[in-house]
């Protein structure tokens, strides 16, 4: 059984997910990332920090990676469209392990679009997304889906049917109805309803908020394997079998790789706030320099990684100027 992390708007960035993986998470997701934006973008090798970048219509950084990663990265896509999935599959199918369509959801930007969970309900596109991108992509480029608890379990395992019909390697399972919100318990039990109903490997997610819970949730729904969000975006060592380290430790490790691999200044400082917010800290004095950090160098200084920025800006100026003499 695979411990996962799962796919946060705005936390599943390439720190997010080195750290991760360092802590003990087999697989990583990339956050949600919307077709109609993504299907423009330019795939763009990055010699200063050794990436591969896909930069959209406006200059704008949509998703990075790394070829050491690409083994275990999953990139989900936003969509109600068969044609633009794959046209965005296509683009990045050399660079990861696997392609994800997120049919789970319910916030307003994915629904908006008739993405997310808006899937659920439309069986018959959900059979055309994930046929198109199976019949066309590498057989090596796994094709998955993220769904919700439909109204009833019979309409939930209906649906997972016709997923499961079209070829996917596997499909994760979040324990929650649409509706709900995360501080109401998740389902496992709907869960195990659904790994019943099918015979492909299927992934619960929901409530899991220690490392214990990994093996619990896949023990009470028979799942294959297990995902995590929450707890991860709280404390990415989540994942570290011997128990998670502090807090403190989790949040310095990942800022050191978002300083190292120029993680988005506005995503990076949003993921530090959840994690302060959770711990009911954002009035303490570093919530207050934190929420005052306007820069890299505010954010080194109040975490003491000031050696860490300059020597990773030497490298890239170091590189730069290698680049320069090819």
């Amino acid at each position: 059984g695979k411990n996962i992390c799962a796919p946060m708007v705005r936390i599943s960035t390439l720190a997010t997910r080195l750290v991760a993986h360092e802590y003990g998470a087999h697989l990583v997701y990339s956050e949600e990332l919307v077709d109609k934006r993504f299907a423009h973008c330019t795939r763009v090798v990055n010699k200063e920090l050794n990436s591969i970048d896909f930069i959209d219509a406006k200059g704008m950084l949509m998703f990075r990676t790394i070829p050491e990663e690409k083994e275990r990265v999953v990139f989900q896509v936003g969509t109600s469209s068969a044609a633009l999935a794959l046209q965005c599959a296509e683009l990045v199918a050399n660079d990861v392990a696997a392609i994800d369509v997120n049919m789970g959801c319910p916030k307003h930007f994915s629904t908006a679009g008739g993405m997310g969970a808006r899937l659920l309900d439309q069986p018959e596109l959900v059979r055309d997304i994930l046929t198109t991108l199976r019949r066309n992509l590498p057989t090596e480029t796994h094709v998955t889906c993220k769904i919700r608890l439909l109204e009833t379990e019979q309409k939930t395992a209906e649906l997972a049917k016709i997923i499961e019909s079209c070829g996917v390697s596997a499909f994760a399972v979040h324990g929650r109805y649409v509706p709900q919100r995360p501080r109401e318990p998740a389902h496992w039990n709907l869960i195990k309803s659904v790994v019943d109903a099918v015979n492909c490997p299927v992934i619960a997610n929901g409530d899991v908020l220690c490392y214990e819970d990994f093996a619990r949730i896949r023990e009470q729904t028979g799942a294959a394997s297990a995902m995590c969000a929450r707890g991860a975006q709280w404390n990415l060592s989540i994942f570290r079998p011997e128990g998670m380290v502090s807090s403190d430790d989790a949040k310095k490790q990942f800022l050191r790789r978002a300083i190292e691999y120029d993680n988005p200044l506005n995503f990076s400082r949003f993921q530090l706030r959840e994690i302060l917010g959770y711990r009911k800290a954002l009035n303490s004095t570093e919530g207050q320099l934190l929420i005052k950090a306007k820069t890299w160098d505010d954010l080194a200084e109040l975490y003491e990684l000031e050696d860490v920025l300059k020597s990773s800006r030497e490298k890239r100026r170091r590189a730069l100027l290698r680049d320069g003499d090819e």
